[in-house]
């Protein structure tokens, strides 16, 4: 074998070393990579319990967000002892009011959201018919008056000359029975002009309370048959405001305790009141109590469904 063969073995021999090499290289790497031969079902198990979550766990440093945070204006109501609640202003007394006689309406003197005073009229049903029937009863007691006055003259004659033994008992007797149905005859003619006097009267629908007009169902031309509701009339002086109270403030609360509230239409404003009724009863599904408080509203500016926000002092009167 000369030289040059020997030199072309030796590459040959080089070159077999290097591919081995890398074949052995590859092998290695595809065997890292390749997924793990999988385990027997009982072993599974075990390996699911002992393996660390792939989660990552939540900060301790952070806390979570609370929901319902209490608001500034409750966090400063509760720093000065005082409780601030929200309420709806409601009325007194709501009246539902109806002619006490049918008829047909003739004049209507108010409107919805009129402010009317105990006593005035609010629509008069037409009466031209009672009034010609209360003339003629007028004209009655006029005659029945007249004839009453002459059975008493009789009478008073028929009684002197009864006396000096002038006529017999029976003229008498028929002077006194004369006498007495003309009385009643008067009478009843006075009675039935006073029933007469009473629906001219009743004619008039007027209010019972000092407030607004709430709602008008009824016009001019109309028929109210009885129990027909013509006006519903609220009270707006004084007026009263519920809300409820947690029931921690149970003992701190009472009859006659000062409150302030406030309403959206004049901001900045506080208008003052008292608190008439606690409730003696607490609600187990909001550990709260009632608390109904009276606002004099004087002038008349807060009105019946007015929304507002009342504080309440509960260590002082």
């Amino acid at each position: 074998m000369n030289r040059y063969s020997k030199a072309v073995l030796v590459l040959l021999a080089t070159l077999t070393l290097a591919a081995a090499g890398c074949a052995r290289k590859g092998a290695d790497a595809a065997t890292a990579t390749a997924p793990p031969p999988a385990l027997p079902a009982d072993v599974q198990k075990v390996a699911a319990a002992s393996a660390p979550s792939s989660q990552t766990p939540a900060s301790t440093d952070t806390a979570p967000a609370e929901t319902g945070a209490p608001t500034a204006a409750s966090m400063a109501a509760e720093a000065s002892g005082s409780v601030v609640a929200t309420g709806e202003f409601v009325s007194p007394v709501r009246s539902e009011l109806a002619a006490k006689m049918p008829g047909r309406v003739g004049r209507v003197y108010v409107d919805e959201g009129s402010r009317v005073s105990r006593g005035q009229p609010l629509l008069e049903l037409e009466t031209d018919y009672v009034r010609l029937n209360l003339q003629r009863a007028e004209a009655d007691v006029a005659r029945a008056k007249a004839a009453e006055d002459d059975a008493k003259r009789d009478f008073d004659r028929k009684k002197d000359l009864m006396a000096k033994d002038s006529i017999p008992r029976a003229t008498y007797d028929r002077s006194v029975g004369t006498y007495q149905q003309a009385e009643a005859a008067r009478a009843s003619a006075a009675a039935s002009a006073s029933l007469l006097r009473q629906q001219l009267g009743d004619a008039v629908l007027r209010s019972p309370i000092n407030g607004v007009v709430a709602e008008r169902r009824t016009d001019v031309g109309q028929r109210l048959q009885d129990n027909s509701v013509a006006f519903v009339v609220v009270q707006t002086a004084p007026l009263k405001l519920r809300f409820r109270v947690p029931e921690r403030y149970l003992a701190s609360v009472a009859r006659g305790q000062r409150v302030s509230a406030t309403v959206d239409p004049y901001p900045g404003e506080k208008f003052d009141g008292r608190v008439t009724v606690v409730g003696g009863v607490i609600d187990p599904a909001t550990r709260s109590m009632v608390v109904e408080t009276e606002f004099p509203n004087s002038d008349g500016r807060l009105r019946p469904g007015l929304f507002a926000r009342v504080e309440l002092q509960p260590n002082g009167k």
